[in-house]
């Protein structure tokens, strides 16, 4: 289909992930969501599963589970960013898109940094946005593993 005769519903489906990807980023990227914040009911959580634990070993606990979220949720931004640039640009590759994918991530992450810089209980770091590009290029390395044990022609489309 060219990309004149693609629907508004076809662009919704496409973007659409990415931008709602962006927006629980920008909910998330708030004063309301530093670790001041969430220590209290992530660690309820934790100790109804695992057992009460010491302040210490919480502060790494917590950090850890952090940094899984960033990894994690930057990751699944990346996938978004990939589907969106593979239905959009039929001619091109895999690697492209995932290009692509990531740039977009690692855009929308250093931004999400820089933003916190400004907040007086998050800090704004490079390794995060290396903590998010690493996720976002881990996802899109386990979808392309998929991607060419379970439909190996999909990778083929361009050339």
């Amino acid at each position: 289909m060219s990309s004149k005769a693609r629907s508004l519903g076809f662009w919704i489906s496409a973007w659409l992930p990415v931008a709602v990807g962006v927006c629980v980023i920008l909910m998330e990227s708030t004063e309301y969501l530093g670790s001041n914040y969430t220590s209290g009911p992530f660690r309820t959580v934790y100790q109804a599963i695992f057992g009460i634990v010491s302040d210490a070993r919480w502060a790494g606990i917590h950090g850890h589970i952090r940094k899984l979220g960033h990894f994690f949720g930057y990751g699944f931004i990346g996938v978004a960013w990939l589907r969106a640039w593979w239905m959009t640009l039929p001619q091109s590759t895999f690697i492209q898109d995932a290009v692509l994918a990531l740039f977009g991530t690692a855009f929308i992450a250093s931004c999400d940094e820089f933003h916190q810089t400004f907040l007086p209980n998050r800090t704004g770091t490079p390794w995060d946005v290396l903590i998010d590009c690493g996720g976002a290029l881990t996802l899109q390395m386990a979808i392309y593993l998929l991607i060419r044990l379970l439909r190996p022609k999909k990778l083929a489309r361009a050339a």
